[in-house]
């Protein structure tokens, strides 16, 4: 018996759908969104260290006005809003922190990877009350946008303190 029906109505042979689950990254289990992040950082790492953070950053931003549609289609064509598997939100958000960070450091990657998972999973206020108010491709890409903004926050208070 398939644990997880809904993902029968996927389409990884669809762009859209196969972008949204990063690639096949969301597809793995347990925990599709650390997955998703680890493949979204290692794309992220790459280009940070090809073409630099200001590519990263428009990287992240393109990302992120894409994966408006593509979460939101994917998640429509599921039935499930924000279903685990759709990870293009986790992608979008740590090239976001990869972009910002104080420091292109190996250290500084990882506290970024780490703090966003964390902010990801917990989803302080106001991010868990976005999370279960909007239902559309907007609402699965800006909470994890947010939980990039409160990585970056403690990434910048922790330079400051150090």
């Amino acid at each position: 018996m398939n644990k997880r029906p809904e993902l029968q109505k996927l389409n990884v042979k669809n762009p859209i759908h196969f972008a949204a689950v990063g690639f096949g990254s969301g597809l793995i289990y347990p925990a599709p969104g650390t997955w998703g992040t680890l493949a979204g950082w290692l794309i992220g790492l790459g280009v940070l260290s090809l073409l630099g953070n200001i590519a990263l950053w428009i990287f992240a931003l393109i990302a992120f006005a894409i994966g408006a549609k593509i979460c939101g289609q994917t998640a429509q064509d599921l039935g499930v809003h924000d279903h685990g598997s759709i990870v293009w939100d986790e992608i979008a958000a740590i090239w976001l922190v990869l972009a910002c960070l104080p420091a292109p450091t190996a250290l500084w990657c990882i506290a970024g990877f780490v703090l966003f998972r964390f902010f990801d999973i917990l989803k302080p206020y106001p991010i868990k009350i976005l999370d279960r108010k909007l239902h559309t491709g907007f609402g699965i890409m800006i909470d994890d946008t947010l939980a990039a903004v409160f990585s970056l926050i403690v990434l910048y208070l922790i330079d400051w303190l150090v």
